[in-house]
């Protein structure tokens, strides 16, 4: 905690001399970016997965052995890797940087006397602040005074109305002043202010791996210790019956390439990488690639509620009176609305009591709206911006400026505001605030365009329609005036007439119903955790179609014990007035049930719980920095149905990458079928080293990242998430794997040893050109896991047919080419081999269509 005494003379603040010790004393008034690394520490991470790390491995064995070409290509494929990686890595991080600080860049000191503007990295303990509308608390403050001052807590509490602050009470770093003016001592600064105290536990979770990331290192722990396994296996038996141990040595590292699949990481990060740069467009950054993918495994989806499910914009609904009621159409500071009664749309000079409703809520007003661009923008506090929306709605003539002539303001001891203005009979007190201090000042009520007594029985009826209104979730604003001969600002305001209720609500975003519905049909489920109020979360969850059962405030979640928790989360639970730790807790419980978290927020209290979660996505435009650090997707239009529009992509990225990785495992498998098979029956080798390069790197590579770009298969998001236990193959994808290797590896056979008399080069052109065309054609039949091509179209991916059209030229050049025949050791095929090998392989385009459709027509039956 900082002690620092304050200033010797609140009237000149500190020193330059005093302000320069206590600077040296206390650090800089900054937080430390958590996530911030290098640009070398981001390359360097590019290259330590299991995987990159073998073909590391065997690129050095390689060139130790003479093998230039070999080494070259491997090494080709893991700096490609690499550099798709990091690019994608540092554009997201530059990304961030570009949203801005969350920090301001100034704050209005003292300083020997004198008012001078300095950067708030120099504030320190004792300094004298000025703040104004419009600015961002720079560091801890206790208030020395206050003037009509409001202040959005939002970023650090997720309370979404602003709080009213007095001289004596304190402002909290990174929050902002929405009205009023004040002058404070700076009672802490960097880490030891409350937001710094939340960064601090933000840094204090770990660090993850996501859920692709597990999923694919598993895989290449597999792949590379089975290739080890093999080739060890191989190299030994070939020895063991006499074989020369260099040439077996090379035979065995050449099987273990085949196995490998050389291309898959450059193909992962490819596709992830082209699929990051798609979501851009859709408005939401991944910091890292693997992040959609893991959003599209979620199963629970933990949203903030202000400005995520929310416009973030306070709108008049309703207008309550005491003998009508008014619905108000629109959302937000646009006055394209209208107010409507049972008899159809009214403005202020149809209504005298509607008319005296707004008059009274323009002029006890400070907020104000202005046009730019096209664009209506409202200055000064959300709640008197939608009271000034609703008047300009109504149609209700603006106020002169100087018809006020005194003011008392609001305060959380009063807890409303009046404002003594000139009328055309005298003047005119006008009085806004909670309902209960504003009813209990009333005297008279508005009743058939005239005062009347306000009795018991209708005041009692007043109070309903305000249970009813704050039950619904509404932020209800009572209204009254009275009449005066004289110029006196009385404190007591008693004798007002009643003029009516108006309800208040951040109205929830129009789309976010529709994508709650697509998240529930896709199996996910949606759980509000708000710093909000209780009711307010409840009317909005209603509103966006949300079931909810149970409401847990944050002072009943710490009474609850870890069971108790499990329990609540298992049904459709809110959680309201929750604390950055409550959050936290809530997300580590669901993890413990193995759900696939993706948590959503915005503010400092949520930076925890979103470095927690399987994946944080935090809002771009009002996020703080913090949260953005600890996430791993930024919305950029601080959007819920972006979330979904990303878990959509995700899903279409995981199921591509079981597509590729399946279709890469199968080619390979076939290679080290014919290369085992044969070292079995003791013919020369069936491939050489740089042919099996050029498959696995210059053919197969390319024909996966295409394979990789397929849209999203017809019910994508009407199915289930993922299990988390779901491995990327299953026994389904061994199955498949192990049947077109085998086939592929014996019609290679059958090719070489049938052309073999012909001479052993033209025998392995041929069974070299043979694997190549299976592995081609077979990629049809991964193009979709379940349904065949008929269902999803031939031609749907005209990316793919690219890449086939290259691939196969490439193949072509591989045996007619001079240079690429002596680098791969090939020569011409005539047409008897070509239609050899086009016979073997149309089966492998037939057979899985069959099938699939069999399959799709029983379960359309069932």
């Amino acid at each position: 905690m900082q002690t620092d005494a304050p200033p010797p003379d609140r009237a000149s603040g500190l020193t330059d001399a005093e302000a320069r010790a206590r600077l040296a004393r206390h650090g800089p008034n900054r937080l430390e970016r958590g996530r911030k690394i290098s640009p070398l520490r981001i390359l360097l991470r590019q290259f330590t997965g299991f995987l990159v790390l073998i073909l590391i491995v065997a690129a050095g064995i390689a060139l130790a052995l003479g093998e230039r070409i070999d080494a070259l290509a491997i090494g080709l494929v893991v700096v490609l890797n690499g550099i798709l990686g990091f690019v994608q890595e540092w554009r997201a991080e530059t990304a961030l940087d570009a949203l801005g600080r969350m920090m301001a860049s100034a704050a209005r000191v003292l300083r020997d006397g004198e008012e001078r503007l300095i950067d708030t990295e120099d504030l320190v303990p004792g300094d004298v602040v000025i703040i104004e509308p419009g600015d961002r608390v720079p560091a801890d403050l206790n208030l020395d005074a206050a003037a009509h001052l409001k202040v959005d807590e939002s970023a650090l509490t997720g309370e979404s109305v602003p709080v009213a602050k007095a001289a004596g009470e304190r402002l909290f770093m990174g929050t902002t002043v929405v009205a009023g003016r004040a002058e404070g001592v700076v009672a802490a600064t960097g880490a030891a202010t409350e937001f710094g105290q939340i960064a601090t536990l933000t840094g204090a979770v770990g660090t993850k791996t996501t859920h692709l990331q597990r999923q694919l290192g598993r895989l290449a722990r597999q792949m590379g210790l089975a290739a080890l396994a093999v080739a060890a296996l191989i190299g030994g038996l070939g020895v063991a019956t006499g074989r020369p141990p260099v040439e077996m040595f090379m035979t065995a590292l050449s099987l273990a390439v085949a196995l490998v699949p050389e291309g898959l990481p450059a193909v992962v990060t490819i596709t992830l990488a082209l699929g990051a740069h798609a979501m851009v467009r859709q408005r939401a950054l991944a910091r890292r690639l693997q992040a959609v993918e893991t959003l599209g495994a979620a199963s629970v989806i933990c949203t903030d509620k202000t400005g995520t499910l929310t416009e973030d914009r306070m709108t008049a609904t309703r207008i309550v009176m005491a003998d009508r009621a008014y619905e108000v159409s629109g959302t937000g500071y646009d006055p394209a609305g209208h107010i409507a009664g049972h008899a159809g749309r009214v403005r202020a000079a149809d209504d005298a009591g509607l008319a005296a409703l707004l008059e009274t809520a323009l002029i006890c007003n400070h907020a104000r709206l202005v046009r730019r661009g096209g664009q209506w923008q409202m200055v000064g506090e959300p709640t008197e911006g939608a009271l000034v929306t609703l008047a300009y709605k109504g149609w209700a003539p603006l106020p002169d400026r100087d018809v006020a002539e005194a003011e008392l303001p609001f305060s959380s001891d009063r807890k409303r505001m009046s404002v003594l203005a000139r009328g055309p009979d005298g003047h005119i007190l006008h009085t806004k605030g909670a309902p209960e201090p504003v009813l209990d000042r009333c005297s008279h009520v508005w009743i058939e365009g005239a005062p009347v007594p306000l009795g018991a029985a209708m005041r009692r009826q007043l109070d309903r329609e305000y249970e009813e209104m704050a039950a619904d979730g509404l932020r209800v604003i009572a209204l009254a005036r009275r009449v005066q001969s004289n110029d006196t600002l009385p404190h007591d305001e008693a004798g007002l007439c009643f003029l009516g209720f108006v309800g208040l609500i951040d109205p929830p975003r129009p789309e976010v119903a529709p994508a709650i519905r697509a998240a529930r049909a896709a199996g996910i489920r949606v759980i509000v955790i708000t710093g909000d109020a209780a009711l307010t979360a409840q009317a909005i969850a209603r509103q966006v179609g949300l079931n909810v059962a149970q409401v847990i405030r944050g002072e009943a979640l710490d009474a609850m014990d870890d069971d108790g928790l499990r329990v609540a989360l298992t049904g459709d639970v809110l959680f309201a007035r929750t604390a950055p730790a409550q959050k936290l807790r809530i997300v580590t419980a669901l993890q413990d049930q193995s759900q696939i978290v993706a948590m959503t927020g915005d503010g400092v209290n949520d930076a925890p719980a979103l470095k927690k979660a399987d994946i944080g996505v935090a809002m771009g435009e009002r996020g703080t920095d913090v949260a953005r650090d600890a996430a791993d997707l930024v919305l950029l239009d601080d959007n819920f149905a972006t979330i979904v529009r990303a878990i959509r992509e995700g899903r279409r990225q995981y199921e591509n990458v079981r597509k590729f990785v399946r279709y890469l495992l199968s080619s390979n498998a076939g290679e080290v079928v014919a290369l085992v098979v044969n070292l079995i029956l003791g013919g020369p080798l069936i491939f050489l080293a740089t042919q099996i390069l050029w498959m696995n790197l210059v053919t197969d590579g390319l024909t996966a990242v295409a394979l990789g770009l397929e849209k999203s298969t017809p019910g994508q998001m009407e199915r289930p998430p993922r299990p988390r236990s779901q491995p990327i193959l299953g026994r389904g994808g061994l199955l498949t794997i192990l049947v077109f290797g085998s086939y592929t590896g014996a019609a290679s056979l059958w090719v070489f040893y049938t052309l073999l008399p012909m001479g052993e080069g033209l025998a392995r052109s041929a069974a070299f050109t043979a694997m190549m065309i299976f592995e081609k054609v077979s990629v049809f039949a991964f193009r979709s896991l379940h349904l065949p091509c008929s269902r999803i179209g031939w031609v749907s991916n005209p990316l793919l047919l690219g890449a086939l059209a290259i691939t196969l030229g490439a193949q072509v050049a591989a045996i007619y080419w001079p240079p690429l025949q002596t680098l791969l050791q090939t020569q011409a095929l005539g047409w008897t081999e070509w239609w050899m090998i086009l016979m073997l392989a149309l089966p492998l385009v037939l057979v899985p269509e069959v099938v699939k459709a069999l399959i799709s027509w029983r379960s359309a039956r069932s």
